[in-house]
């Protein structure tokens, strides 16, 4: 074992979450998650993919088994040892981590990558919510851009117990907007031809090929883990705050695996049914954009500023990870300071629309947590969920298996077809932990200063 006095001040200052501080998974953990879920930026592109006919190619019960893979994939690879870690320890995130990524290289990795990526979702609500909202409100979107953001950040700050009770009733709002909808078309879906829905969208003169069953898989995991990359990495911080091994389990089968199953299944279910009653043509394979197309331009118009109002949990849960990180990785700066600059940086993504690309963000997202996850998971593995403690300096075993999960991860946007390419990124970092650690790959353990 190495040296306590190695130990960042973030490290050695860390306290547990107090027993009197944790709630029954209900109460946080689950309405928190669901409201992530329930954003429409999540679930309005489910049936969309570079190819004719999307993720619904091969049929409607294909896209929705995939999409329940996912769902598992995302509970059980990706969120529950993060989850578990957190709740036995009652430390947050960017601690936990430095058993993986060292007491040094934890500050960059997850702690500050955590941070600085949250930003970028914030920027991606803001942007898509202000232009929601600004098509009702008689104000300029990026003056709303510029609210929208402040108050997610106040929200942020205040703690999960306000992100949990923002996010307890207005995701009640895209719920039954998506209930609403589907009871609009869900009598077309016996028409529904997967095969109609693919000719209608082959463009004029040139010869798209649909996707397989495989490539429809590949393509679901990498929409739904892509979005949930970072958010299964920051269970640890919802684990602080559940009560039980129980809690970790509950909240993230119906925060999570529950909440991803319905609402992006209820998405694809709309994009059949408005496909199955237009024989195959339709405007968009994007839910949302369907709205006018269901339920007239007045009527839409309304309910997309409601969705909107109702993005806002989601929001404050981007901003609470931000905040933990930088309250943990920078205890001596003001959080207000640390998260008001990264929160003016997201509302300048915003504004200048750099965030308008929604999947692509989710691609390079998984690709940044998806080795960090599986890393996480085999050092969960290895000490058979009892966290070791800080390990010295730069943990060898941590960074070797995030390079080369990155790598691999990263590959499609430089040309390179990997399939489900998040989840390629997990197993790689999760492969490469495991073999480094046998190796002995790992700097030593720095045992934490005991509380007076």
């Amino acid at each position: 074992m190495a040296n306590s006095n190695q130990l960042p001040d973030y490290i050695a200052s860390a306290t547990p979450n107090p027993a009197s501080n944790r709630a029954p998974w209900y109460k946080n953990t689950a309405p928190t998650y669901a409201g992530i879920f329930l954003w429409f930026v999540f679930w309005q592109d489910a049936a969309k993919a570079s190819a004719p006919g999307g993720t619904l190619s091969q049929g409607l019960g294909w896209a929705l088994l995939c999409l329940a893979l996912s769902a598992v994939v995302c509970h059980a690879l990706f969120y529950l040892a993060p989850g578990l870690f957190g709740m036995r320890t009652g430390l947050p995130l960017y601690i936990v981590g430095t058993s993986t990524f060292g007491a040094t290289g934890g500050f960059l990795m997850p702690g500050f990558l955590m941070g600085v990526l949250q930003f970028g979702w914030v920027g991606v609500n803001v942007y898509f919510s202000s232009l929601a909202l600004s098509a009702v409100i008689p104000v300029d979107a990026k003056i709303i851009m510029v609210v929208w953001g402040a108050l997610a950040a106040f929200v942020g700050l205040k703690g999960i117990q306000y992100v949990a009770k923002v996010a307890t009733y207005l995701p009640l709002i895209p719920l039954v907007v998506l209930l609403w909808l589907t009871a609009k078309v869900i009598g077309n879906l016996g028409q529904f031809d997967a095969g109609a829905l693919v000719v209608a969208q082959q463009p004029t003169g040139a010869t798209g090929v649909p996707l397989g069953h495989l490539g429809v898989l590949a393509a679901m995991l990498t929409y739904v883990v892509g979005f949930f990359a970072t958010a299964g990495a920051a269970g640890v911080d919802f684990g602080t705050s559940s009560r039980n091994s129980k809690d970790v389990q509950m909240g993230g089968i119906i925060g999570i695996a529950l909440a991803i199953f319905v609402t992006a299944g209820l998405a694809l279910v709309i994009v059949a049914g408005v496909a199955g009653g237009a024989k195959g043509v339709v405007s968009s394979l994007s839910s949302f954009e369907l709205i006018p197309t269901i339920l007239g331009k007045d009527t839409a118009k309304w309910v997309m500023f409601l969705l909107a109002i109702a993005a806002f949990p989601p929001a404050c849960f981007s901003s609470f990870i931000a905040a933990n990180s930088f309250k943990t990785t920078l205890p001596k700066v003001n959080p207000f300071v640390s998260v008001g600059i990264g929160t003016v940086v997201s509302v300048v993504l915003a504004v200048t629309g750099l965030v308008a690309k929604a999947i692509s963000v989710f691609v390079i997202i998984g690709a940044s947590f998806g080795p960090i996850c599986g890393a996480m998971l085999a050092d969960y593995l290895l000490c058979k969920g009892e966290w070791t403690g800080p390990r010295a300096g730069f943990n060898p075993a941590g960074w070797i298996a995030w390079a080369l999960g990155f790598v691999v991860g990263i590959l499609p946007n430089l040309g390179v077809n990997v399939p489900a390419a998040p989840v390629a990124a997990f197993a790689v970092g999760f492969v490469a932990y495991f073999l480094c650690a046998k190796a002995g790959l790992q700097s030593a353990i720095v045992p934490l200063p005991k509380k007076s």
